[in-house]
């Protein structure tokens, strides 16, 4: 990403940044004092984030038009109008796909093949899929939850653990997922493929997931069995899932990928009799604007950082932060608790990953960072801290569902020391960027500097520089 940045470094510029996190963060508590549902999902963030830019109009001395035209440049810039677009094809796949019925058949199918003895095992396995599958991972706990607490319940388990199960498994499949808010943000911020960030992520996410399966085996085994009850569904229904996920990891182009997703899941669902060509055309509306707010902040955040850049706030950043950093090890340390904080402070780990993004590029670049690494990184720890956050946007509404469902109340408190898989995934994430046991792709297809891409890329970047 071509930048004019001014040599000298300028914290001020960075305000506009302090602004947005204070007033988002100010409206959560204080909405949260008054004992608001949802607090910090209150105050929208493209609002907050709308301020922010206000904010860095006013600062500088270059004319409207000029402070104008630099935003533009940003928000403009070719990763940030990709981003875009794959986020409200991504929307209209996992709208399409539920509309016909496609979340209800992967769920009724788990649970059809859970044996009772494995319930909160299962799951977690479920919540996992269906978060990789459909890349939200609230949406998941809205659909699993009313079921897994009912089945907690009737079996003696532990309400607060299988929720921590069921929001797990959820927050693996949003770490994971082709198609989630963050693993987009991660990559195109990063400048790298998806394929390559899910396959070094995929090493660190792993073994976290199969160690806590292991504890859920041996500390979550169920007083009595379970009525697990009657679980139809259509096979055919899962199908879309299945193929999106299979062609994102053998590397076809995700724009194809989600545009074959849409069509097979309008297919299916016109031949199910669940859709008609006029409900399938508004669930691709619906699933366009349903991603307008975190498509708003992508673009808002992305010229706003281009303003700050300019007025010299990430180069001053960057010194500051090179006192922490003295190496390729530490910078990963720094960058993981950077986009940790910015999740602590905004509550939302897509957000934190596009607030974080372009420094954590400049970041990488100096010290010789794989991209693919630092995009894992990002996804990994925002995940990790968004998952046991009491107040983020999954705790609060897997609580929410349990009292409003069954009338049990449980505080978001109650399930923290149950994420056990967030707890697993930091370590496991620590511990990657000291044995870096995760980086096979990275070590089979280098990073060229020079390009700015992997080295299997530097022919294609070469023609296109060409033309």
């Amino acid at each position: 990403m071509n930048r004019e940045i001014k040599k000298q470094g300028n914290g001020w510029a960075l305000l506009p940044f302090l602004i947005f996190i204070v007033i988002y963060l100010g409206a959560g508590l204080y909405l949260q004092a008054k004992g608001e549902e949802m607090a910090f999902y209150q105050f929208p963030s493209v609002t907050a984030m709308f301020i922010a830019v206000l904010a860095a109009f006013c600062m500088g001395r270059e004319s409207i038009d000029r402070k104008f035209a630099i935003f533009a440049r940003g928000a403009a810039n070719e990763n940030v109008l990709t981003m875009l677009m794959i986020y409200i094809l991504a929307g209209a796949f996992s709208t399409v796909a539920k509309t016909m019925g496609g979340v209800d058949a992967t769920v009724n199918l788990g649970l059809s093949l859970i044996p009772v003895e494995l319930l909160a095992a299962g799951v977690f396995v479920i919540s996992a899929f269906l978060g990789t599958a459909t890349g939200t991972s609230v949406g998941t706990i809205t659909s699993l939850v009313p079921i897994a607490v009912g089945l907690a319940a009737e079996s003696g388990l532990s309400v607060p653990m299988m929720l921590g199960a069921c929001a797990g498994g959820a927050m693996f499949g949003d770490n994971l997922s082709m198609i989630s808010d963050t693993t987009i943000a991660a990559t195109k911020t990063q400048g790298c493929e998806m394929r390559d960030k899910f396959r070094v992520n995929f090493y660190i996410a792993l073994p976290a997931a199969l160690v806590t399966l292991v504890i859920l085996l041996v500390c979550a085994r169920p007083e009595s069995a379970a009525d697990m009850g009657a679980h139809p569904f259509a096979l055919i229904k899962v199908v879309p899932y299945i193929l999106v996920l299979a062609l994102a990891i053998i590397g076809v182009n995700v724009f194809l990928t989600l545009t074959i997703g849409i069509f097979s899941a309008g297919v299916i669902g016109m031949a199910c009799g669940e859709l008609t060509v006029f409900t399938y055309a508004q669930a691709i509306w619906d699933g366009f604007t349903g991603m307008s707010e975190v498509f708003f902040l992508a673009l808002f955040c992305g010229g706003l950082s281009e303003l700050i850049a300019h007025n010299g706030g990430i180069v001053w950043l960057i010194e500051k932060l090179r006192g922490m950093m003295k190496g390729n090890k530490s910078a990963q340390v720094g960058m993981a608790a950077l986009v940790s904080l910015a999740d602590c402070a905004t509550a939302n780990n897509t957000v934190a990953i596009i607030l974080c993004g372009n420094v954590a590029r400049d970041i990488s670049r100096e010290y010789r960072v794989d991209p693919r690494r630092t995009a894992s990184l990002l996804d990994v720890f925002s995940c990790v801290f968004q998952g046991i956050l009491p107040y983020g946007a999954q705790l609060l509404m897997a609580a929410a569902l349990t009292t409003t469902t069954y009338n049990i109340v449980i505080s978001p408190v109650e399930i923290v020391p149950y994420m056990w898989y967030c707890w697993i995934l930091a370590a496991f994430g620590l511990l990657s960027v000291f044995v870096p046991y995760a980086d096979r792709v990275c070590r089979r297809d280098p990073w060229n500097w020079a390009y700015d891409v992997a080295e299997s890329g530097v022919a294609a970047k070469k023609d296109l520089e060409s033309e």
